[in-house]
């Protein structure tokens, strides 16, 4: 066996993808590390399968697929040779590269990562084991309450903790404050873009969604009024920090304007700030101007991992709290007590600053490899965000290109999840993050460049 192939058997002799489809990633790595260059010559299809121990037909098969990804090319008498250009994303397990879920990337950093294992094994080992397995009162324990008030008076420093409820994810804050605030055909005013997960959960309790349309500043004041005047909405929900879909965050003004018209007409605010600890630089929250009417929430899934299921609700009142426990209480029982004691003793050590830290780090690292592939105004994204918004050139629809991406080993997200209008702009939204790696991120955004400019449209892929 030669030198220059044997990292090639022990990967795949330890991986569980199909050796087919793994030796078109090992040769976009070597590619990558400077170990192949463009026209280089590869051995024949039976040398190659003596080297590596694997048949004539998987090497063939492997071969065609590095062909389709437009990383070699073949003559016939001259044998195979690298191309050197990169035309589709590296397998990860067989599956494509996951740019859907908006989840922070996962920083590569084992000093923290080990410092929240010895952390996590700390807690267990001080804890009185049953009384964390038990049933306990819904919002969390008072020091659970303690230091959520703590993590959201960063952004809110009026919160009180007599107002504030420690529960098992924003998504069930949130399917808690509709559920609570409007009945079954009764009106929610939303951004025209938004959070999918709204749409679902009106439609799952019958609720009515009336989109606000958005300009640079937010959403637009004189349709929230207008609907207020006309349809009577039970509440406004906004997601006011670095909007998911669009990496929007509304301005000041403009925060005061529709905070101004919530109070002329006594609707209530749900600010969901899951993004709102990621920009260092942040604008006042709804919370602040109009106190009396607002259930700011936000958590840990967007700047720690969105495995931890823990969220943080403050309300106007503690009435309006109490009211909200009880509704919280019928949808989820209570927030894992296991989970709160974990994440309070992330928030009191600083392990969740040094995680959030480490966040905006990548985070901005990886906004700075966008800029590689796409001019300054052609997307909507902020520095130390996870999440770009894509408008669509070449008359591309936003279905057809993240079908046609899917099909190229790239999965985005287009408009129409977000979109409470019948009409969605032609966009994608395309997240960063998640398991992703800085590799496997930058050449995804490559493909995603090249796609879009592309303008012959493969439509017999959709």
């Amino acid at each position: 066996m030669s030198k220059q192939f044997a990292h090639w058997v022990k990967r795949l002799r330890e991986s569980d993808v199909p050796a087919y489809l793994l030796l078109p990633e090992l040769i976009a790595e070597d590619i990558k590390m400077g170990r192949l260059s463009n026209k280089d010559r590869l051995p024949t299809l039976r040398d190659l399968s003596v080297e590596l121990e694997l048949n004539y037909t998987t090497i063939a098969r492997g071969y065609a697929q590095a062909r389709k990804m437009g990383l070699i090319d073949s003559k016939t008498g001259s044998g195979t040779f690298i191309k050197g250009s990169l035309q589709s994303a590296p397998i990860r397990g067989g599956s494509a590269a996951e740019m859907t879920m908006n989840l922070p990337p996962e920083p590569n950093n084992a000093i923290l990562l080990d410092n929240m294992k010895v952390s996590a094994a700390e807690m267990m080992g001080k804890s009185n084991i049953y009384e964390i397995l038990r049933y306990q009162d819904f919002g969390g324990s008072d020091k659970d309450k303690s230091l959520a008030t703590q993590w959201l008076q960063r952004r809110v420093p009026q919160v009180k903790a007599s107002q504030v409820l420690v529960a098992p994810g924003i998504h069930s804050v949130l399917t808690a404050l509709f559920s609570m605030l409007a009945k079954p055909g009764e009106t929610i005013c939303i951004e025209s873009l938004t959070y999918p997960g709204v749409k679902a959960i009106a439609a799952q309790l019958g609720l009515m969604v009336h989109p606000i349309h958005l300009d640079k500043d937010g959403p637009l004041p004189q349709e929230f009024e207008n609907a207020c005047q006309t349809l009577k909405p039970k509440a406004f929900y906004c997601n006011p920090t670095l909007l998911n879909p669009t990496s929007q965050t509304i301005t000041l003004n403009r925060r005061n304007q529709l905070a101004d018209i919530a109070l002329k007409y006594s609707v209530p605010i749900i600010e969901d700030d899951a993004y709102s600890m990621l920009p260092t630089h942040f604008v006042p929250a709804l919370a602040t101007i109009a106190p009396e009417l607002t259930y700011y929430v936000s958590g840990l899934s967007k700047c720690f991992g969105a495995g931890v299921r823990s969220a943080f609700v403050s309300s106007p009142s503690v009435r309006a709290s109490q009211r909200l426990a009880g509704s919280l209480r019928a949808t989820t029982v209570m927030a894992s007590p296991i989970t709160n004691a974990l994440t309070s003793h992330w928030i009191e050590n600083g392990i969740v600053d040094k995680m959030l830290l480490a966040i905006r780090e990548e985070s901005t690292f990886r906004q700075k490899l966008v800029t590689n592939y796409f001019k300054q105004g052609t997307y909507k994204a902020n520095a130390q965000g996870f999440h770009l918004w894509l408008p669509l050139i070449n008359d591309w629809s936003a279905v057809e290109f993240a079908s046609y991406l899917r099909g190229k080993g790239v999965s985005v997200v287009a408009s129409a999840a977000f979109s409470s209008i019948p009409d969605p702009p032609q966009a994608v939204r395309i997240c960063l993050g998640g398991p992703t790696s800085r590799e496997e991120c930058e050449m995804s955004l490559k493909l995603i460049a090249d796609t879009m400019n592309n303008p012959v449209h493969p439509h017999s892929t959709v």
